[in-house]
């Protein structure tokens, strides 16, 4: 059940030995080798059509194939696919400003813009950091965004110092006009709004944590509209295992850093800054959620379901059925261990460790770092693993539907 994940190269990837996605992808298949300069971005894991992973032991057969083999036997009973993609992202320089659709409107996008939103899925997603990460999620409370805006008479002069004014009373109603004008603005005068901000910038002898990220996102995208939404958007910065769960039309763009990722099985985004990629602005500007709230809002918080058998495994159980993930750390000096199954089986990727899993009809399946395995729904409610201990802390991420 040892799968063989589908490697992505985007641009804004880390390159070669220094991303983590690549020192994954050494470990999990025998062939790869990293190319030096080279971007290694994201390692797929599931059935999706744009990314899917290979079965090792079927000499290379798709994973969606060997599902549809036995529906029943392999993710239960009702399902035909996986309802969820498991990722992992190594983050050089930042994303796209963007969101992803709810259902309903992901369907009427696909219908018509097949090229651009690839399939009618949903996208909700959750990013577990696994190294210090930074990101933008949602927007900043009204106040906040208010006080910043105004700090910068550049800003001022490009969206209107009245119209700024006025947001502080205005709510979402007004915040929705603001953030249209800023992405609605000529591209010549946002880039004299920019080269004012960062001749400003530079000549500072004490420069904020704003400031220097302005600069660093300017020398990735300059005079890219993107940049300014970093005083419109909360700016995350996530310790390893802390979380943030996306819903539908949470803006959001992630910044530097690795993470566990889990969403439902889609890859459809709607883009609006920060990417040399197509900008549906008018679609973002329609869909995405005008509710601002503190940063600290917005990170997701994990739950322990058998405290007393399983005292090691943290789950993320995000609000649609689509997917969850538990993060399952055993320190050193556990030998034995149990993970639960789900009724529609599961992916375990091991991060760190060494152990072996024992599971109806599976034998011993080995479980070291790169590992990525696929456990069938008849594999049994119940996976034992052995540890061992002389190889530290344990550490595996385990995706499964949200049949909680």
């Amino acid at each position: 059940m040892e799968l063989i994940g589908n490697v992505k190269n985007y641009d804004w990837g880390k390159l070669d030995t220094d991303s983590y996605v690549a020192k994954l992808a050494s470990a999990n298949d025998g062939s790869f080798r990293a190319e030096k300069g080279k971007p290694y971005a994201e390692l797929w894991m599931g059935d999706h059509c744009s990314g899917p992973s290979l079965v090792k032991a079927s000499g290379g057969e798709e994973l969606g194939g060997y599902i549809q083999k036995d529906l029943v036997g392999n993710i239960g009973a009702g399902q035909n696919k996986l309802s969820y993609l498991f990722k992992v992202l190594s983050i050089r320089k930042a994303l796209s400003i963007q969101v992803h659709p709810n259902k309903e409107e992901a369907e009427k996008l696909h219908a018509q813009f097949p090229d651009v939103y690839k399939d009618p899925n949903h996208k909700p997603e959750l990013a577990i950091a696994l190294t210090d990460f930074q990101a933008m999620c949602g927007f900043r409370p009204y106040e906040e965004i208010h006080r910043l805006l105004s700090s910068w008479p550049e800003i001022e002069n490009l969206l209107g110092k009245d119209k700024i004014g006025s947001f502080a009373s205005g709510g979402e109603a007004a915040l929705k006009n603001l953030y249209a004008s800023l992405m609605h603005s000529k591209p010549e005068d946002l880039e004299r709004c920019i080269s004012g901000m960062v001749a400003k910038i530079t000549s500072k002898l004490d420069r904020s944590e704003l400031d220097n990220l302005f600069l660093q996102l300017h020398k990735d995208f300059p005079n890219d509209v993107g940049l300014l939404s970093i005083y419109f958007l909360n700016v995350l910065h996530l310790k390893p295992g802390q979380a943030i769960y996306l819903a539908a039309n949470v803006p959001h763009a992630y910044i530097s850093g690795d993470c566990i990722e889990c969403m439902a099985c889609s890859d459809n985004v709607v883009r609006a800054g920060l990417t040399p990629k197509f900008k549906d602005v008018d679609t973002l500007l329609r869909l995405v959620s005008y509710e601002g709230a503190p940063a600290e809002d917005k990170l997701y918080q994990p739950v322990q379901l058998d405290r007393d058998n399983q005292p090691h495994t943290r789950t993320f159980i995000p609000t649609v059925p689509d997917f969850a993930v538990a993060e399952i750390k055993v320190p050193k000096g556990v030998s034995q261990y149990s993970v639960t199954n789900r009724p529609h089986g599961c992916i375990l990727l091991v991060c760190s460790g060494k152990a072996t899993m024992k599971a109806d009809g599976l034998g011993v399946v080995p479980l070291e770092f790169g590992r990525i395995v696929f456990v069938p729904a008849k594999a049994g409610p119940t996976l034992e693993l052995q540890i061992d201990e002389s190889q530290g802390e344990f550490v595996a991420y385990q995706a499964m539907s949200n049949d909680f």
